[in-house]
């Protein structure tokens, strides 16, 4: 009797839905975001029921968004579910935000009837087409056998080398195709076992050596890093790094917290004269794009050499550094410090670049806070600001994650508020992206549901998703009872 119930469990029939669901459970996700409907809520629904927890947005926009910022705040694929044609497209939005900021996610869309595509059907669109230029990989399942290896694709590339976004185009008669449970569990098996690993090409020990030659022979060298860099995690060799050197240090945006902004070393303040003297630039984790001024005169000296590290060789080759650095950040620092600790070496804070850094921080700090220390009635910027920075600080550690759209909102704000620890700031990155405050919230109250989050939003970028403030609201009342 046993052996006949094993042979008939065997034998049953799961669809495509179920054995996309258990390959997304299979391969680590935990977390799902989007707007279900026709031909995807079947596949919702058995994700969930494997316990992936699925939160549900007014729109595919907020719902991408918050699935790029999962992907940076976890260093695992933010997922997004749409459905197709128009879903598609409107995820294209979360998509290609993931992308440009080099962040990890995956898009999968429901797709119309194989058969029937070129007739006319229901929110039919070539959608693998579509969404390549805002992918670093599409893939469709053409049948019920392709979908575990695709979603072990598709999840596996969104984090190899350089981050970015990947997407899955899933058919409704490969949702609604259906093969037995052994034949489901081989196929997983073999989709888990064949797993990419994409291994990057050792740096030449020679080249961590000039790179310290050069920060050593400078006179006036700097450290600039940004979000690449708190995507590696690299925050504890970065500190090793400027405390054993007396390195002064100027964060990208949304490298803000890798080192505390009050650290003695920080020259966000005196951002001007640091990139606009300094003779040789470690720049790790962050690009010499529109943010760095493409690391040109008359921002940068003519004469400044760039020490670039980077997980993507092609960004290097782009740049066209004085010295190229091909690795993950943190694994780079490390072995910049470990030849730094064979020969030490520390400017002091007498030294006269680090006097100049420090004077000019200090000349700037104090103008501003002149400024903040006003009253102003009705409100300017600096009056909210200086409120709203003392009540953050006031929270201590672990320090809330802020979350800054709007223009003028998000400029002042970076001046004013200040960031202590990694990965406690998200803003409008790379494309100056606006709507994406509500879906980041979001993303951060599921990430890290030890911190407090804290909107500072414009009111016309808070007005691009408004309404996603009730599914915040949901996740906060969600994780408050567990």
């Amino acid at each position: 009797m046993a052996g006949s119930e094993l042979q008939n469990s065997q034998n049953a029939q799961i669809d495509g839905n179920t054995l996309a669901a258990k390959s997304l459970s299979l391969f680590g996700a935990t977390h799902m975001f989007g707007v279900v409907g026709i031909p995807v809520t079947s596949l919702a629904n058995r994700a969930v029921q494997l316990g992936v927890r699925f939160i549900a947005f007014h729109n595919e926009q907020s719902a991408g968004y918050a699935a790029s910022a999962y992907g940076y705040l976890t260093g695992k694929p933010g997922i997004l579910l749409t459905v197709s044609g128009p879903g598609c497209v409107h995820g294209l939005a979360g998509l290609s935000n993931g992308m440009i900021n080099t962040w990890p996610i995956v898009m999968i869309s429901g797709s119309c009837d194989q058969k029937d595509f070129g007739r006319g059907d229901f929110q039919e669109l070539d959608q693998v087409e579509a969404v390549k230029p805002f992918s670093k990989f599409a893939v469709k399942a053409k049948d019920i056998t392709e979908v575990p290896k695709c979603v072990a694709q598709v999840l596996e590339r969104a984090v190899s080398g350089r981050p970015g976004g990947c997407y899955l185009d899933l058919p409704t008669d490969v949702l609604h195709q259906t093969i037995s449970v052994s034949e489901a569990e081989k196929l997983l098996k073999e989709a888990e076992s064949a797993k990419e690993t994409v291994t990057q090409g050792g740096i030449v020990n020679s080249d961590i050596d000039k790179a310290v030659s050069l920060l050593k022979e400078a006179k006036k060298p700097l450290i600039v890093f940004g979000k690449g860099a708190a995507y590696a995690r690299a925050e504890g060799e970065l500190k090793k790094l400027v405390e054993s050197t007396g390195i002064p240090f100027l964060p990208t945006p949304m490298g803000k917290g890798l080192l505390p902004d009050t650290h003695p070393l920080a020259a966000t303040a005196a951002r001007s004269l640091a990139i606009g003297q300094c003779d040789v630039a470690l720049v790790v984790g962050a690009r010499l794009n529109w943010l760095l001024h493409f690391g040109e005169p008359p921002k940068w000296s003519k004469d400044v050499k760039f020490v670039l590290v980077d997980v993507c060789k092609e960004e290097i080759e782009l740049r066209k550094p004085h010295l190229g650095l091909v690795g993950d950040a943190k694994k780079v620092l490390e072995m910049i410090n470990k030849e730094i600790k064979d020969e030490p070496f520390c400017l002091g804070k007498n030294h006269p670049w680090v006097e100049a850094i420090w004077k000019k921080t200090k000349d700037n700090v104090l103008k501003m806070e002149v400024q903040l220390a006003k009253d102003v009635v009705p409100f300017n910027f600096m009056t909210p600001m200086r409120i709203i920075r003392d009540a953050i600080l006031g929270v201590g550690s672990p320090a809330p994650i802020l979350v800054s759209e709007g223009a003028n909102t998000m400029d002042v704000g970076r001046a004013v508020l200040v960031q202590t620890e990694p990965r406690c700031r998200l803003d409008a990155g790379t494309w100056g992206t606006m709507g994406v405050g509500l879906g980041y919230c979001i993303a951060a109250a599921i990430a890290c549901p030890e911190r407090l989050v804290v909107a500072v939003e414009g009111d016309s970028g808070f007005g691009f998703s408004a309404v996603e403030v009730e599914v915040w609201l949901s996740c906060i009342i969600m994780i408050s009872s567990i």
